[in-house]
């Protein structure tokens, strides 16, 4: 937990350890960092506005040296920019203050149900490339033009090219833990993929494993 204030970092910490985490404090950036290289960390909860390096660059430092543990952040700022900066940092979720505990829960358990690995700039499955930050997608030289939602289904794909997704868990990385929707939903976007993504270039790289979900061929 990286929190300045003191009232609310013990706050934290208290309500936190209720629900079974083992939890360290750290005060500034320079501490967060500090132990974050120390110790294999479930997750990291990292307030914004902390004291230099402040929280945007604690992430983004943390992503530069291969620390991938999950990382919450927290904000004060309600504006679209500082999310948009805490996400590109390499925060997996953000959180804006105030907020329930109820909620803060539920976004910690999201995020440490996802698996760790390096999430690189660039991903790259044969000649195909999505670009997280840029928001860009390519089929060699050609670039396409997909939805926000489509954007996020491809780079789940990408991200674990040759492995087979089930509906639920494409549901539960792609779209939020409180969609109340149905399956039915990934259906829909895999086929809207397919239609920009395979079929104008005569290629079929998103296959259907029936009964399992859907996967990315490697190659």
């Amino acid at each position: 937990m990286v929190e300045d204030e003191v009232k609310m970092a013990g706050l934290l910490k208290r309500g936190l350890e209720r629900e079974g985490y083992a939890v360290d404090i750290a005060g500034d950036g320079d501490g967060a960092l500090g132990r974050a290289r120390e110790t294999s960390y479930d997750a990291i909860v990292l307030d914004a506005m902390i004291p230099p390096p402040d929280g945007f660059a604690v992430c983004r430092r943390l992503r530069q040296e291969g620390q991938w543990a999950p990382v919450l952040m927290l904000t004060a700022k309600d504006s679209v920019a500082d999310r948009v900066s805490g996400l590109d940092a390499g925060a997996d979720d953000y959180l804006t203050k105030p907020f329930a505990f109820i909620e803060l829960f539920a976004r910690l358990r999201a995020i440490t149900r996802r698996e760790l690995g390096e999430r690189p700039v660039r991903i790259e499955v044969g000649d195909l490339a999505l670009d997280p930050v840029a928001r860009e997608v390519f089929r060699g030289d050609v670039r396409i033009n997909l939805s926000a939602k489509e954007f996020s289904l491809l780079e789940q794909l990408m991200r674990h090219a040759g492995q087979v997704l089930s509906r639920s868990a494409i549901l539960e990385h792609v779209w939020d833990f409180a969609y109340e929707g149905t399956s039915n939903v990934v259906d829909v976007y895999i086929r809207y993929l397919r239609e920009k993504v395979d079929r104008p270039f005569g290629v079929n790289t998103i296959e259907t494993v029936r009964g399992a979900g859907y996967r990315l061929r490697a190659t």
